[in-house]
Formats: C-alpha cells, sequence, structure tokens
C-alpha cells in the first residue's frame, strides 16, 4: 500500500512540475529569472544571424528597460510558437490544433513576426513593429510585367494573381508565405513549396528553381538592395499586414509593459533609428506607418 501510495504521489508530483515548466512567465518571473529569453529566427535584417538586426536591437533595448540581461534563444519557423507557448500546434491554412505539452524556451518571438489569424488564437501580439504585405516577385527578365496600380488594393491582387496563371510559383509552409494562406491553387498557380530559409526564396527564383515567388515586404526590399537588376515587384497577393512581437497569452503584464517600452522609443526616435539602420527605403514604401515619427 506504501509503495503504491508513494507511486501516487511521485505521479501527481511528476505532473504538476511538468505543468509547471510549461507555463510561460510573466513580467514579474522574466524580472525574478533576470534574464529575457529572445526566441529568434534568422530573416532579413530583423534577425540577421550575426548577432544583430531590428529585432535584436529592439529585444535587447527591452531587456535593458526590465532591467534584466538579454538572451537570444535559436528557433526555426516549424516550432518557435510552442516554444513560447509551451504546447505543441498544427496548422492548416487559418485552422490551429492545440496538442501536447512542449518546454517552453522563450518569453518574446521577435523576428519579422506577421500578425495572421490563425496566430492570433494562440499567441498575443505587440502593438505593430514593422508593416509588410505579401508581393509576388520574378526575375527581372520574366515576361511577366508589373501590374499597373488601379487605387484599388483588391483589384490589384486579382490582377496581380491572374498573372500566377499556369506559372510555378514558390511559397514556404508554416510561415506568413504559406500558400494556403492566399490559395493559390484557385489562381491556377503551379505551387513549389520550397524546403530552404524565407531568404533563400529571392535567390532561388534568380537560379530559375520556379518562374515567381511570393515575398512578405521587408525580404523584397532586402533582395531589391541585394540583387540590384536581377528581380522585380509583380504586385501584391495581399492587402497590407503588420508584424508585432508575439507573447504568451498567460503573460499580459509582460505584454503591457512591451507596447509601454515600444511607445516610449516611439516618442523619443529611437525607434526610427533603429529602423532606418535596418530598413532605409521602408519609410518611402509604407508613408503612413510612419507618419510622426522623427
Amino acid at each position: 500500500m506504501w509503495k503504491t501510495a508513494l507511486s501516487l504521489v511521485a505521479a501527481v508530483m511528476a505532473g504538476v512540475l511538468f505543468s509547471t515548466a510549461a507555463l510561460a512567465a510573466d513580467l514579474d518571473d522574466v524580472r525574478r529569472r533576470g534574464v529575457l529569453r529572445h526566441l529568434g529566427i534568422p530573416y532579413a535584417n530583423f534577425v540577421t544571424g550575426a548577432g544583430d538586426g531590428m529585432e535584436v536591437e529592439l529585444s535587447r533595448m527591452f531587456a535593458d528597460h526590465l532591467g534584466v540581461r538579454y538572451e537570444y534563444v535559436p528557433a526555426d519557423w516549424g516550432t518557435v510558437v510552442q516554444d513560447l507557448i509551451g504546447r505543441k500546434v498544427q496548422v492548416q491554412g487559418g485552422n490551429v490544433e492545440i496538442l501536447a505539452e512542449a518546454p517552453v524556451r522563450g518569453d518574446i518571438i521577435a523576428n519579422g513576426f506577421t500578425v495572421l489569424p490563425w496566430r492570433q488564437k494562440v499567441v498575443s501580439f505587440s502593438n505593430p513593429t514593422f508593416p509588410s504585405q505579401i508581393w509576388l516577385i520574378a526575375r527581372a527578365d520574366s515576361p511577366v510585367s508589373p501590374i499597373r496600380p488601379s487605387g484599388d488594393i483588391n483589384r490589384d491582387i486579382e490582377n496581380t494573381r491572374s498573372l500566377m496563371k499556369d506559372r510555378s510559383v514558390m511559397a514556404l509552409e508554416k510561415t506568413c508565405l504559406d500558400p494556403s494562406l492566399y490559395d493559390f491553387k484557385a489562381a491556377g498557380a503551379d505551387v513549389v513549396l520550397f524546403q530552404g530559409k524565407l531568404n533563400e526564396l529571392a535567390p532561388a527564383v534568380i537560379n530559375n528553381e520556379a518562374e515567381m515567388t511570393i515575398l512578405d515586404v521587408p525580404d523584397a526590399l532586402i533582395a531589391l538592395e541585394k540583387w540590384p537588376g536581377m528581380v522585380k515587384i509583380i504586385g501584391p497577393v495581399s492587402g497590407k499586414q503588420v508584424m508585432a512581437a508575439a507573447f504568451p497569452p498567460d503573460a499580459p503584464r509582460l505584454l503591457e509593459e512591451y507596447n509601454r517600452f515600444l511607445d516610449k522609443i516611439r516618442k523619443d526616435g529611437s525607434y526610427l533609428k533603429i529602423v532606418k539602420k535596418y530598413y532605409p527605403s521602408a519609410m518611402f514604401y509604407f508613408p503612413d506607418f510612419f507618419a510622426g515619427l522623427q
């Protein structure tokens, strides 16, 4: 009986410990621990992989704001959400299923993380940190010409989609470039699921691995700067989007403090200074988003 009782106690304690380990950290927990764990994926100029990037600088500043040490935690697109919320997720288009528990590895996701409907179901987003949109990109020598903007975003999207018909278009699952989010099959596109990284899509098109690809604005701007005269923008395949930092749903005070921090640096000029450092042309493409900042 004693052995049985002890076994039951041990099982209960193990369950409690496992559940506790899966819980995210809120503001007081981060300060008590003394470190902010930044989940990041090398992508465009948000996280360069060389120890810098727009989101790296913002997250370091946020750690300083909290009075704690900054720690970068490498992640990948397929598991970064579970690393934050402590639960595995399965995504199909706009639907998401919550699965088994998983270890919590970080306190914030910040790497040009687009606010998508399915993500809003499982994480809490901060106020926007960067504007975005999904564009169709082709090689500069492609016979497909860029659309003529009509002033109506929905018409522009339809005109762009019509140019995909019977052409190979690369996309990347489990990211903001997942083809299921934009119903490319209905557009008649020959969807090519890319197996590399987000920042490898543009060079893959340049190397003739597909006729076209979709990119979000930040990566497209980098591609235009890095390979001038080798790629061109055909048109939009989505409306305006925003990127933001993501927090666990059970860390409301940490999210609230981040929004306070973001508001502060937008007002004192620190935020725009970092944007100009990593995305100097962003103000040209999205003047409304940056209006009033200096």
